[in-house]
């Protein structure tokens, strides 16, 4: 009698469904051309590098390129909510570069970013803020109050923060970014050396935004 109940508990153990393993998560990257990957192959861009570094570091996340070449903040504000599929676990929003390159007014990428922040988190996800720091010939107020907008928003909506995406290609001598390959011709653009760099600093920063996820 003992081991026939054994066998019906093994049995039981054998058929039972096992339980389901946890779906990747999602991640969009909203964003301009850094985040589209202007001018490199389909695999060297910055969504597909962030890609390969997050499986390597054991983070199983399905990314969206939502990187649109020229957009600016207010082009990213118009297209965030239809952006925002059932799917979407967390948002990466890495915007502001064009509005820098048109000097278009500090307060409007403000507005628009913050905007941008507002609609992710009436949805309840969680945000990393990816910024760029403003050149110095548009004079010291323009940059002053350019800056500020990306501690100032990541604070407002308790978003990561990133605040130079760009700072591990521009903190080197410029000496070592030609030798090393790091940008593109048109030096506004990484090229495949340049995004490995970035990623090394951006990774990390997307893994605190995956800690944020809520549970289940």
């Amino acid at each position: 009698m003992r081991g026939a109940l054994s066998k019906l508990v093994v049995a039981a153990f054998l058929v039972a469904p096992l339980p389901a393993a946890a779906a990747p998560l999602t991640v969009l990257a909203l964003g301009d051309s850094l985040t589209q990957g202007y001018g490199l192959a389909p695999d060297e861009g910055l969504v597909p590098a962030l890609g390969r570094w997050l499986e390597a570091n054991g983070a199983e996340v399905e990314l969206i390129n939502a990187g649109v070449s020229g957009d600016t903040t207010a082009g990213g504000r118009a297209r965030v909510a239809w952006s925002l599929t059932p799917e979407v676990d967390a948002v990466i929003v890495e915007l502001g570069g064009n509005d820098l390159l048109r000097g278009l007014p500090p307060e409007e990428a403000r507005a628009n970013l913050d905007a941008i922040l507002a609609e992710v988190s009436g949805r309840g996800l969680p945000a990393l803020l990816v910024g760029l720091p403003a050149p110095g010939n548009y004079g010291p107020r323009y940059k002053a109050d350019f800056d500020a907008i990306w501690p100032e928003l990541a604070a407002k909506y308790d978003a990561v923060l990133l605040p130079d995406l760009l700072a591990p290609i521009a903190e080197l001598p410029p000496k070592d970014r030609a030798g090393r390959n790091l940008m593109q011709d048109d030096n506004i653009h990484p090229a495949p050396a340049g995004v490995a760099l970035v990623i090394e600093a951006l990774g990390p920063k997307v893994l605190e935004l995956l800690a944020k996820v809520p549970a289940g």
